[in-house]
């Protein structure tokens, strides 16, 4: 029996996965690390509040056997390009540090398609950047997705997020071949395949989004 870790479970993503975990009997703990008190209770359940500025305080914590790292972030809601870059970049590379030094298993990233760490856009360059220091780290198992829009109820409004899933959904009987990739995904389904790449052996570690969507369905 295992433990899990999750960073960003009150995301679109991470909301579906510690339900996920918390029903799955591979597991006998589930580890949530949040800024703020959460309602939520289960005899699985270990909730853990973390000063993200201060990661250093928290890697007696950072112990366990499987690290699902969900957490992401806007422009609208982080405006300052310094807070952009500690969230997108900064705190992911931490935490797998932090992770791989207390020999943590496996490890998975919520990615981007498309994500270059020599892109000139900062959000698929930060993903990149990340995407080669898990590499580079070597965990026993590096599961990184990189799924296309994700399709689940929000908490914020994301308007243009609204307006491109929407044109995605209506071309998606179109997309054919390497385009199949960019078909809109369901956020329970990557939670999905997040978790079944961490218990079973993968002949690769980077997977896009149609990948995702078989892999989440098995």
């Amino acid at each position: 029996m295992k433990t899990a870790l999750v960073f960003g479970s009150t995301g679109l993503i991470g909301g579906h996965l510690t339900k996920l975990l918390l029903e799955n009997s591979n597991y006998e703990k589930v580890k949530l690390f949040v800024r703020s008190d959460i309602n939520l209770q289960h005899p699985k359940l270990q909730i853990i509040k973390i000063d993200f500025k201060n990661l250093s305080k928290h890697t007696h914590d950072i112990q366990g056997d499987d690290c699902f790292f969900c957490i992401g972030t806007t422009r609208k809601n982080s405006p300052n390009k310094q807070d952009y870059q500690r969230i997108e970049l900064d705190i992911p590379k931490q935490i797998s540090s932090i992770a791989k030094s207390n020999s943590v298993n496996s490890f998975s990233f919520i990615s981007s398609g498309m994500a270059n760490s020599k892109h000139s856009g900062d959000y698929l360059r930060f993903k990149g950047l990340v995407e080669e220091e898990l590499q580079k780290l070597n965990f026993n198992h590096l599961s990184i997705l990189r799924p296309s829009f994700l399709l689940g109820k929000r908490k914020e409004n994301r308007i243009g997020e609204r307006i491109g899933i929407f044109v995605f959904k209506l071309l998606s009987p179109f997309f054919i071949g390497s385009l199949k990739r960019m078909k809109p995904i369901e956020s329970e389904i990557v939670a999905r395949a997040m978790i079944y790449l961490s218990n079973n052996n993968a002949d690769k570690n980077i997977f896009e989004s149609d990948e995702i969507f078989k892999l989440g369905k098995i």
